[in-house]
């Protein structure tokens, strides 16, 4: 999977910018471990030429922040497994790369912690094949969440890099707004079915981040 852009998502200082970031632009390795998030923004990968390869250096480690939407609605024609599958896949790059990761779920009454900035481990697997879809959908309350711990993570981590992954239907009442996150961004849209509400495109776009559509990215 060689993307068409060799640099990963940026939403600051410019939406759609991906060669801008704060920590510089990623360049492409001809082999080592896969940046997913890289990736992903390339659309499907359909061979080997398509993947970006993260370079082995010892530069700032990085902490992905993975919101997953996992609200009764997500159930909807195999939106979430599928995006399980995807999250499978970050999990492994994560962990190959002693890559740092929180991880926040959006369903029932309330968003919940799963980890907060530890090391990718294993044991991530075993969450993932138990998380099902069910409840409402606290998705404001996690993204606000989400800011504030950003905002006191990057005080004690300054030089950390820092990446944003949603997972969502977008299946939300309107909104008065929502918190700058100020960090790289991708949200992947799992929303299917014969009537769309197409909230998440405008989701992404208030939080500046990248968009994708799960059937974009999936193998089928």
């Amino acid at each position: 999977m060689r993307p068409r852009s060799d640099a990963g998502a940026n939403a600051r200082p410019r939406a759609g910018t991906l060669d801008h970031g704060r920590q510089g632009k990623r360049r492409a390795a001809p082999q080592g471990s896969i940046n997913w998030p890289g990736t992903l923004l390339n659309g499907r990968p359909r061979q080997h030429e398509d993947l970006l390869f993260h370079l082995r250096s010892r530069g700032p480690h990085e902490l992905w922040l993975v919101i997953v939407d996992a609200s009764a609605s997500t159930r909807r024609h195999q939106a979430l497994s599928d995006a399980k599958g995807l999250l499978a896949q970050l999990f492994d790059d994560a962990y190959r790369q002693r890559a740092r990761l929180a991880l926040l779920t959006a369903s029932g009454t309330a968003p919940k912690w799963l980890v907060q900035g530890l090391k990718a481990s294993s044991g991530l697997r075993d969450w993932l094949d138990g998380l099902g879809a069910g409840g409402g959908t606290p998705l404001l309350a996690a993204l606000a969440e989400a800011g504030q711990w950003l905002d006191a993570r990057r005080k004690r981590f300054p030089a950390e890099q820092q990446r944003l992954l949603l997972v969502t239907d977008g299946r939300l009442k309107d909104w008065p707004g929502l918190p700058a996150l100020d960090c790289p961004g991708l949200l992947i849209d799992i929303e299917r079915g014969p009537i769309r509400l197409g909230r998440a495109r405008q989701l992404a776009s208030e939080l500046q981040a990248e968009y994708r559509h799960i059937d974009e990215l999936i193998i089928g």
